[in-house]
Formats: C-alpha cells, sequence, structure tokens
C-alpha cells in the first residue's frame, strides 16, 4: 500500500446521523466524497480493514471501533470515561 493510499484510508468523522431513538445510522464529514457512510457500511470497512474512522476532540483524537452488543454490532468511540457514546455529541448529518 502506498502512503497516499493508507492517508486516504483514515477518515476524520465530524458529523453522525442519529436516528429517533439516538442510535448512530451514519458517520460522515459534509463535503467529502466518502460521506455520508451508513453504520452497516462503515463497521464492513473497520473490519476488514479497509478504512479507519476518527474523531478529532478538541483535547484528543479517538478511534472508532466496532462494538457487540446486546442489539448487534454498532459503532462507538471513547472520548471521556463516562459509558456514553461520544459519537452522539457530533452533530447531525
Amino acid at each position: 500500500t502506498t502512503p497516499a493510499k493508507h492517508s486516504d484510508a483514515r477518515q476524520r468523522v465530524t458529523h453522525s446521523g442519529k436516528d429517533r431513538n439516538g442510535d448512530i445510522t451514519s458517520i460522515g464529514t459534509p463535503g467529502q466524497y466518502w460521506s455520508p457512510r451508513a453504520k452497516t457500511g462503515a463497521i464492513s470497512d473497520i473490519e476488514l480493514g479497509i478504512h479507519t474512522y476518527h474523531v478529532q476532540w478538541p483535547e484528543k483524537r479517538t478511534e472508532i471501533r466496532v462494538v457487540n452488543g446486546a442489539n448487534g454490532k454498532y459503532l462507538r468511540t471513547d472520548r471521556d470515561n463516562t459509558t456514553r457514546n461520544n459519537l452522539a455529541d457530533l452533530p447531525d448529518l
């Protein structure tokens, strides 16, 4: 893999789509060719090593990871020490 391809595979996420229950349905960065990316596609990207996704918070960068929850797989990032999924803190897509 060339360095350019590798850097292209790291996607910065600034927004998230949420359903009426607050569950994350998509992630993205407005104006980017890959955005929005549906939750199922992003999960596949991460699990297959095609792309990584991260959020750059003011205090640090956090990777978005796949978690096996009671209701199936979901996307999550941990900005702090709470049990809350911090992707919900991002502006809506």
